[in-house]
């Protein structure tokens, strides 16, 4: 891996961002990007507010950084364009907690049952699932669904767990799957902060695995709900400037700190653990991304027919995400994901 010096970062980012537009490319990376990734994006954001941005681009190559599952999505939503991953090892512990053949074995031992799946799940799996949903919509998804109907809810066994405490649904099964980051923030993690800043605002940005715990953390009561505030990627951001808050606790991966510290100078930041990183955001690197643009490389592709059957549940979770209000069935129609 070459190693970058400080020095060197400004003239390697305007590489970057030359040969994007040399080759009609647009940068999409994740907030948990290194700092560095960052700041010679497009766009950065969750894999939400990312997968909208993959949809509507009218550029020729999307440069994922992130990870795979993102990128998939991503391959599905413009199968016309050229998806590249800056690394084949940025894959997602949440997402491997299960596969394709894992879920159908599960589905048939529930005939009938719905399955809901979280966004952090490969394509195979979303092919496999009647609805893919956010942390921010699951509650919805599932809300929808007729009582009386089984449900299949996967991978993450805190936001399931979460879900099924909030809606009280006795007949919903969870997938025993975890993020390896939320490990790093737990309730007492976030009990010392909030007594080391007892004036800071919490934010928890929901959409990811290593915030899952903390959602469910709360509504079992074990994380106090005074002065939370759960946002999405752009609500997080614009709250600084909204709140009469100097200071802030962040329940999630620690990469959204630059991002919220560059957008909100005047304001402190102060991440629930230090130790909330992600190893398989972190291992893409500028030279990586240059890599990618020069050589056309690691180009993410999804089979025309798995593609096919996951594009459904993923463009319902992107308009949800969005704000829409579609009808949330199996037999429901696509909606346009840029709604």
């Amino acid at each position: 891996m070459t190693l970058l010096s400080l020095d060197n970062i400004p003239a390697m980012q305007a590489e970057v961002r030359a040969l994007a537009a040399e080759r009609g490319a647009v940068i999409l990376a994740h907030n948990y990007q290194r700092a560095e990734v960052q700041d010679a994006a497009d766009f950065v954001g969750d894999s939400l507010g990312l997968s909208r941005e993959a949809a509507k681009t009218t550029a020729d190559i999307i440069v994922f950084c992130g990870v795979h599952f993102m990128a998939e999505t991503a391959a599905i939503l413009s199968p016309k364009k050229t998806v590249l991953l800056p690394d084949l090892a940025a894959g997602c512990s949440l997402a491997s907690t299960i596969d394709a053949d894992a879920l159908r074995t599960w589905k048939a031992e529930h005939p009938g049952a719905v399955v809901v799946a979280y966004v952090n799940t490969t394509a195979d799996v979303k092919a496999e699932s009647d609805y893919c949903c956010t942390s921010g919509n699951a509650v919805e998804v599932v809300s929808s669904i007729p009582a009386d109907q089984e449900i299949l809810f996967l991978p993450d066994m805190f936001l399931g767990a979460h879900v099924r405490r909030i809606t009280g649904r006795q007949n919903m099964h969870v997938w025993m799957g975890e993020c390896h980051v939320h490990a790093g923030i737990d309730p007492e993690n976030i009990r010392l902060q909030r007594s080391l800043h007892p004036e800071a605002e919490f934010l928890i940005h929901p959409e990811c695995g290593c915030s899952t715990s903390v959602l469910e953390a709360m509504s079992a009561g074990d994380v106090d709900a005074e002065g939370v505030q759960i946002l999405s990627t752009e609500g997080m951001i614009k709250r600084p400037a909204l709140s009469d808050a100097d200071e802030f606790i962040v329940a999630t991966e620690v990469g959204i700190l630059h991002r919220l510290r560059r957008e909100n100078p005047s304001k402190r930041f102060y991440a629930a653990n230090e130790r909330a990183s992600c190893a398989y955001m972190k291992v893409t690197t500028l030279p990586k991304v240059r890599e990618a643009l020069l050589r056309n490389q690691h180009r993410i592709t999804v089979p025309p027919a798995t593609a096919a059957r996951a594009r459904r549940a993923i463009e319902r979770m992107v308009a949800i995400g969005g704000g829409a209000k579609q009808p949330l069935s199996p037999s429901a129609e696509g909606v346009d994901p840029g709604e």
